[in-house]
């Protein structure tokens, strides 16, 4: 709904900049053509010999070729200097909404993110207190869940990264905060977002596989990283039927890290898969499954894969579409690898 509404706005837009520009042009061919009549006019024969022409019954008036060309050179470029100014008057106009736009948008993640932090910062403290009530012996508690109150602590702490690296984005200092920052064990990553998602694939009956082929390092925060992976993972995961596995690889070429997730869906359709990472682009939605093992898809608002490649190319890298059918979809994300070794 609000994509049609801002496409159509932005049509409205096009053809009032576009009605401008025709109007300015239409103005500066009639006002060349007034100006150069008047030129002409003015470089006539003098007065005393048009009356002599006249006298004569003649009709002719001579006009001298230097004076006509410097007159249109003249005409010529006063006719470009008004056409700049007042394309660059319209330009601005037609820019401001745009700049807005992107100061609200910047605002908006500012203020989201500047308001969440209190609230994770609360729990986090509170699941830190609750650990150290267990281990003082002020509360019971089996290793089970023991072990899950440590992954939703961590769970915290990773939110409040992303709330971080959302807020330095906003401010447009990302990219500095992450060349100043010490490489990342693309590895660990991987395996603490597979550690995080294993719940949201088990209630999608979906197992998970990691394959890791090599060591690398990323130049990259953790945090930026730690969304990319997850947005992934979790795209797969949404598409994978249930019974199926996601699979999840990393390695090294040359220079490059690369991590493909694929898994065993119906693979894109209804969208050309180089548009996947568009915003708000979204594929046609897989047929539901029916029986026991039948789940709910979560809602897709086609935003996931678009963040992924912000952060990719943020960093210096890629992500595409590596091949997709009926059988499954596979998703590659390449980063440059970190020059402090692997």
């Amino acid at each position: 709904m609000g994509s049609a509404a801002d496409d159509a706005a932005l049509r409205t837009a096009t053809r009032s900049i576009g009605l401008q520009i025709m109007l300015v042009s239409a103005l500066v061919v009639v006002g060349a053509l007034a100006l150069t009549i008047a030129w002409v006019l003015h470089q006539t024969v003098p007065k005393e010999r048009l009356e002599q022409v006249a006298a004569a019954g003649q009709g002719e008036v001579f006009v001298s070729a230097i004076d006509v060309v410097a007159g249109l050179i003249v005409l010529g470029i006063g006719g470009v200097v008004f056409a700049g100014l007042v394309t660059v008057v319209i330009a601005r106009r037609a820019v401001r909404p745009l700049g807005d736009a992107l100061r609200v948008q910047r605002q908006f993640v500012a203020d989201a993110s500047h308001e969440l932090r209190t609230p994770l910062a609360v729990l986090d403290a509170r699941l830190q207190a609750l650990q150290r009530k267990i281990t003082g012996g002020a509360a019971t508690a089996d290793d089970r869940v023991t072990a899950d109150l440590a992954r939703l602590r961590d769970d915290s702490r990773a939110l409040i990264d992303i709330v971080g690296d959302l807020l330095e984005a906003a401010g447009g200092d990302s990219s500095a905060a992450a060349t100043m920052s010490d490489p990342v064990h693309l590895n660990e990553v991987v395996e603490d977002v597979l550690r995080s998602m294993s719940v949201l694939a088990d209630e999608h009956d979906v197992a998970l596989r990691y394959d890791a082929a090599g060591f690398a390092l990323v130049d990259a925060s953790a945090a930026s990283l730690r969304r990319a992976v997850l947005a992934v993972v979790d795209n797969a995961i949404g598409h994978a039927p249930p019974g199926s596995t996601v699979t999840v690889s990393t390695r090294l070429e040359r220079d490059s890290a690369v991590i493909t997730v694929t898994d065993e869906g119906p693979g894109i359709t209804g969208i050309k898969p180089t548009r996947v990472f568009d915003r708000f682009a979204r594929s046609d939605p897989a047929p539901e499954t029916t029986g026991t093992n039948a789940h709910a898809s979560r809602p897709s608002f086609g935003i996931g894969l678009a963040l992924v490649r912000e952060v990719a190319l943020r960093h210096g890298g890629s992500v595409r579409v590596a091949a997709t059918s009926d059988t499954g979809t596979t998703l590659e994300l390449v980063l440059p690898a970190s020059s402090q070794g692997t």
